[in-house]
């Protein structure tokens, strides 16, 4: 985790670190038995490669605003008198020398690290290390799905863990259709729609709280878009309204001013597209547009957001075509699985079960390799393809006689053709619905 790096910060998180690359975490702490609590981020014993039963993760129940009513234990007491400055966190190194090492702590270790005292509590409640990470360039990667209406999982590439989120909502029986899922910041953003009250709902999961909320409000609600998040803001271009009409707005958030902010349109109105991060720029790439009178069709074509000059450029082609031609790609396929590494854009094509790249100079798609070979799908559908850090990640699995898995393989492109390495794998009854990777 280290890597070398060596950063110092003054006591108000100024930094001139390298710049942010991709890894994150929660405040929990193991805890050996297993047991019921309302809000519990537990580890699932269902990963076939380690059957003994797992402990769960359990959130520190840190309140926003009640950092002092926080119940010390005899430990932290005993602590707090054998310490001469509590506000140092560590003893005899001082605050700056202390944040510098808790950066390159692993997240997984917050948990732990926030039960020594108030100090170490405070400052992880904050989110002030994971900005100061996101600026030194050490950051952690964990990729979230959900396979159930209401229930999130997480899973730790590096520990290989999978953990399991609170419920979004205590009725399992609300149906919450078209959702979206995004990651940006410290936060897991899910779009739906409440079918009690035919609106636009946004869900957000913290990983400082280890709880959900609702109540965000985009300027132009909409469904079925293209998104993507750059540290920690995220753009959303096109998708539908409540009506049913295709939007070729687009709108910016940041997850630290918790404020959206209006763009300019895309020249194209689409929906069921997707949207990546490459080269400092956001890109939305395909889906379904509109022609006169209200016909759809299936966009070839991307369009480039510059956030300097704030403009759109339309760019012909950049749609990966799957099945062998534009003239096999329908609308009842899922939107373009893409993904970006290292400023290189990659494409799943489940039909041929190819892994595709993209030249920016010549604008074409070539084939690199295949996918996993036990990765199903139902056009598209079911099937996740995300960058995480270095690596693409495929989320996806074989399902035979009503039983299946769910399985996650990783490639790393800068190590050649693809060879995907299996990380992990679990039973599931179900596809995977939405898939957001997090990287804090």
């Amino acid at each position: 985790m280290l890597e070398g790096r060596s950063c110092l910060f003054s006591r108000v998180f100024s930094s001139s670190c390298q710049q942010e690359s991709s890894w994150g975490f929660m405040s929990y702490y193991l805890e050996p038995s297993i047991g019921s609590s309302k809000r519990q981020l537990e580890i699932s014993s269902e990963d076939e490669q380690n059957q003994r039963k797992a402990p769960k993760l359990v959130d520190l129940d840190i309140h926003p605003h009640g950092g002092d009513d926080v119940q010390d234990n005899s430990n932290d007491q005993q602590h707090s008198s054998n310490s001469s400055d509590t506000h140092s966190l560590i003893p005899g190194i001082g605050r700056d020398i202390s944040i510098s090492c808790l950066i390159r702590c692993s997240r997984s270790d917050y948990g732990s690290l926030a039960s020594v005292n108030k100090s170490f509590q405070s400052l992880i409640r904050s989110g002030d290390l994971y900005k100061l990470r996101r600026k030194c360039g050490m950051i952690e990667h964990w990729i979230y799905f959900s396979c159930h209406l209401v229930e999130w999982q997480a899973f730790d590439p590096v520990r290989v863990r999978w953990m399991r989120l609170p419920r979004i909502i205590d009725n399992e029986y609300v149906v919450f259709p078209d959702r979206e899922s995004l990651a940006v910041g410290t936060e897991l953003l899910v779009f739906t729609t409440d079918m009690m009250t035919s609106s636009n709902v946004i869900y957000k999961y913290s990983i400082l709280t280890n709880s959900w909320s609702s109540g965000m409000k985009m300027n132009v609600p909409r469904c079925l878009f293209g998104s993507a998040s750059l540290g920690e803001i995220a753009i959303l271009a096109g998708g539908r309204d409540s009506q049913g009409n295709t939007l070729s707005s687009a709108e910016m958030y940041n997850s630290e001013t918790q404020e959206w902010e209006q763009l300019p349109d895309m020249n194209k109105p689409r929906n069921m597209c997707s949207g990546v991060f490459m080269d400092g720029k956001f890109y939305v790439i395909g889906g379904i547009g509109e022609n006169e009178p209200k016909r759809s069709r299936v966009l070839t074509c991307g369009e480039e957001f510059d956030l300097k000059t704030r403009t759109w450029t339309e760019i012909p082609n950049m749609s990966p075509a799957r099945g062998g031609g534009p003239e096999n790609t329908t609308a009842a396929e899922a939107p373009p699985l893409v993904a970006v590494v290292n400023n290189e854009l990659y494409a799943a094509d489940y039909a041929d079960m190819e892994v595709r790249k993209y030249d920016k100079k010549h604008r074409v798609w070539s084939t690199v390799g295949r996918l996993p070979e036990r990765t199903a799908s139902m056009n598209g559908w079911g099937l996740a393809f995300r960058a995480c850090g270095d690596n693409l990640i495929v989320i996806g699995g074989p399902r035979t006689s009503g039983e299946g898995f769910i399985e996650v393989n990783a490639w790393a492109p800068k190590e050649g053709p693809p060879r995907w390495n299996l990380l992990g794998r679990k039973r599931s009854s179900n596809f995977v619905y939405n898939c957001a990777v997090m990287g804090c």
